[in-house]
This record gives C-alpha cells, structure tokens and sequence, in this order.
C-alpha cells in the first residue's frame, strides 16, 4: 500500500522554493540547469522556467543520459535505456545545478558529474534533489532539497511527473522484491 507525501500543489510549491534558493545562492546568474534523465529532467526544465522567470534572463537548460556512467553497467542484464544527453551551451565556468527526483546512494548523482564534466570544466556543481530519502554509499550532499524523507530500505519513494505519468505526487510503498540469484 502507497501513502501520497507530496501532491500536486506540494510539488509545485517545492520546485518554486528551491527555484528561489538556486537564484539566491547564485546571485551572478552564471547558473545552468541540468537534469538527469527521465524524471529530473523533467524538473529541470519546469526549474529552468522558475529560475529564469526570477532572474529575468534566460537560464541554459540541459539533460544528461547517465547510462553509460553507471558504475554497474557491466552486471545489468540487459542493455540500458539510453536518452540524449543535451548540454547545448559551454559548461566552462559556470555553475551547474544538477537534478534528480530521488537521492538515494548518490550513485546516480556521481554518474552525472562525470557526464557534465565530459563537456567542459564547471566553476562549481550543485545538486537538487525533490527527494532526499538518506541511505547514501557516496560522499554526496544536496544543496536543494524538496523534501527529507527517511525511509527504510524495504520501502520505495516513487515519483510521478504529470508530463510522464499524467500526475504529480511522491509516494512510499513496499520495495519490489528482489530476486534470489541461483546458487
């Protein structure tokens, strides 16, 4: 059973938020968007209108596919999903906030640095996440979070995106389970 911890209006109210944060620590503008593709690219883009609409100029919006930057690509089993990565302006110099749905191990987040960093030298990377829901392998701290959400590690945060799913909500239900490899 899934309990809903953020509904429509929760989600648009978080994204205005963090969209204020971003243009406060980065009073310059020299900030680009960046989401990581499916879901966090889809906040990018609604955080790239926000943010520009509080700058009063045009924020660079890209994406990145981090399929091939997985540091388990080798033990999947089967090929990956691939999206294109879209990064049509120069990284060089400039900050890059980085955007995720749900941070988790930090894994994905990693995999996206490296992604942004095949283009170009960024003055500094941030990271927003609508979720934080803890559980980190890596070294990895967001500077915008939507919503802390601690969880166990038999639960699943699920987020639904109007523009891929037709709703928008965060929701906590049972983890899939998992199967059990042969011995």
């Amino acid at each position: 059973m899934s309990r809903v911890v953020l509904d429509h209006d929760d989600v648009r109210r978080t994204l205005m938020r963090i969209a204020h944060e971003i243009v406060e620590k980065n009073p310059d503008g020299r900030v680009a968007i960046v989401g990581i593709h499916r879901r966090g690219a889809v906040l990018a883009k609604r955080l790239h209108t926000l943010t520009s609409e509080l700058l009063d100029s045009e924020v660079p919006l890209g994406s990145v596919d981090i399929a091939f930057y997985r540091d388990d690509l080798s033990s999947l089993p089967s090929a990956p999903i691939v999206h294109a990565t879209q990064l049509d302006f120069s990284v060089q110099g400039r900050t890059i906030v980085i955007v995720d749905d749900v941070l988790y191990t930090g894994r994905t987040v990693r995999a996206a640095i490296e992604a942004v960093f095949d283009y170009g030298r960024p003055a500094r990377v941030q990271l927003a996440v609508l979720v934080d829901r803890g559980h980190r392998e890596l070294p990895i701290r967001p500077d915008y979070i939507g919503k802390n959400i601690p969880t166990s590690l038999q639960e699943r945060v699920n987020v639904r995106v109007e523009e891929v799913d037709g709703v928008d909500e965060v929701t906590i239900g049972p983890a899939p389970e998992r199967k059990r490899e042969a011995a």
